[in-house]
Formats: C-alpha cells, structure tokens, sequence
C-alpha cells in the first residue's frame, strides 16, 4: 500500500507569497536557470517555498506541517508539492532513504531513474506508463531494507511533467493541469492517466540520467564509488548542512551502494527516441543479477 508517514498536516488560509529578508541555506535550480524551490531555516521551524505556488513549514522534529497556498493554486498540485516533494524531505530529516527520482515497475520489480528536476526522469516514466507499464512515485523513491534487498515505496499516483512533455507523450489535454510559476510551465498528469502500483516492489536497477548531450542512448555500469557520488547528489535532505544528519545518510548510502544495481543511462532528449529506451532498459533490467 502507499507509504503514509505519521505527521501532523494543517491546510492553512491561502495567502500570497510575502519576500523573506534572511537568505535561503539551500535551492533546488531547474536547468533553464530558475529556482524551483528554495530552502530557509528559521527559529521555530524550515520553511520550503515554491515561488509563486506555495509555502510549506516544517517543524523541527519533522511531526508537523502547515501548508500555505497561493491564491488560485489548483489542489492537485498543492497535493503534488506535499506528496511528492515535501513528504521526502521530511521522511528524510526522520532518518529514512529517499531518492530523488522516479521509478516504475518492469517484470514485478521495481526501476528507478535519478536525476534532478528538469532532466527528464518523470518524462521518461511517464512514457513507461503510457507503454502499459504502472508507476509507483513521480519525485521521491524512498527505499527501504527488506532483509535480501531493498523496496521501493509508492507515492502519490500524480506525475509532474515540464515543457511540452504531455503533448510529446500523447496524452489528450482533459488528462492535465496546466501550471504557469515563475519556475516555468508545467504540467500534473491527471491520476486517472496513469498507471499506478501502490504496492512495494523489490528494486532491481538504479538508472542516473545524463544530460541529454548525445546522439545515441548509452548504457553503463558505474562503480560503488561513483554511485555513493549520485546518490549523495540525488538525495532528498531537508537539512543539507547538518552534521548528524548528513553523518547517518552517509552510511545508509554507502551501505546501499555495495549492490551492483547501479547504472548511467544516457539518451537525446527526443520524444521519439524513447520507445529505444524503455526497450534498452527492459531488456538490461532482465540480466541485473540478485538484489
């Protein structure tokens, strides 16, 4: 079944977006140049904001959340930001593994894809899902041990697409929401559309995205090393400068790393290449050995 933490949600009033006087400890920066979200930490609390969408604090002890939405913020993305984003920073600031990435399932396992915001992993599930195959989280993969491996957790059954992603992928235009923020446009895959697995599935391959700045799809092997690097980069932390915190995701990353799951998927950014890589990563997924 879906994941739900214990944690303390309060909705409140909607409220425009006031500017903050401190600088922001941490932002997490779209490709195009653009802030998608920026990080503060204050006496009482954190404080996530997503320009022009929504404010979301969090208390210390990561029990309590209170979100304020912008004016005229449609709720599935409100629910979007609080599921898919919020909720893995607070799961990790409570000591859990969460990924910053997608997954899908293949063959009753699960396949995630890791890569920052904007570089195509939820495109790339998305058309997974439009091949038949069910997704079990657009944003944060969170994984845990299973005794002979790890699981990956469902999320929420929304997918968020930038650009002109659901109009290369094919979905009719009742299946979206269409955002406008000064991050940029996008767009929430309507949950209907997609389809999705809300059991826990044993992970079989991690897949880091390149940046798109090839002319073939490429697939590769990386090394313990090199994936501790990706995954440290490709984490969800709500406290980046916290010396406990980052002390303890450090082992569960090193410890994680020791299985040789962990690949470089690289491909152009074309709609019409992606049908090569659903079937690349198919038939590779089927030759990673045990979990």
């Amino acid at each position: 079944m879906v994941f739900a933490p214990v944690i303390l949600r309060t909705l409140q009033a909607e409220v425009e977006q006031q500017p903050i006087r401190q600088s922001c400890f941490h932002r997490w920066t779209l490709p195009n140049g653009r802030h998608w979200a920026l990080f503060y930490r204050r006496e009482d609390d954190y404080l996530v904001r997503f320009p022009q969408l929504g404010d979301f604090t969090v208390a210390p002890d990561a029990q309590r959340i209170a979100l304020y939405a912008v004016p005229g913020v449609a709720a599935d993305v409100l629910e979007h930001l609080y599921s898919n984003l919020v909720i893995p920073l607070v799961l990790s600031h409570q000591n859990k593994l969460v990924l910053h990435a997608s997954a899908v399932e293949i063959d009753d396992y699960s396949v995630v894809f890791a890569a920052a915001s904007g570089r195509g992993k939820s495109t790339l599930a998305a058309s997974f899902t439009a091949d038949g195959h069910r997704f079990l989280t657009d944003d944060g993969a969170q994984l845990e041990q299973d005794g002979v491996g790890y699981l990956v957790r469902s999320n929420n059954p929304l997918i968020r697409l930038w650009g002109d992603s659901t109009e290369g992928l094919a979905f009719g235009s009742n299946s979206i929401s269409r955002i406008e923020s000064s991050s940029g446009k996008f767009m929430i895959l309507d949950k209907n559309m997609a389809s999705f697995c809300e059991d826990p599935r044993p992970l079989k391959a991690v897949y880091f995205l390149g940046d798109g700045d090839t002319e073939s799809v490429s697939l590769t092997a990386i090394s313990g090393g090199e994936a501790i690097v990706n995954l440290l980069g490709n984490s969800f932390l709500l406290d980046v400068a916290g010396r406990d915190t980052l002390a303890r995701h450090f082992e569960r990353i090193s410890l994680l790393a020791r299985a040789p799951i962990f690949f470089r998927l690289d491909y152009p950014r074309r709609y019409d290449v992606l049908s090569e890589v659903r079937a690349r990563v198919i038939r590779h997924t089927r030759h990673v050995g045990a979990r």
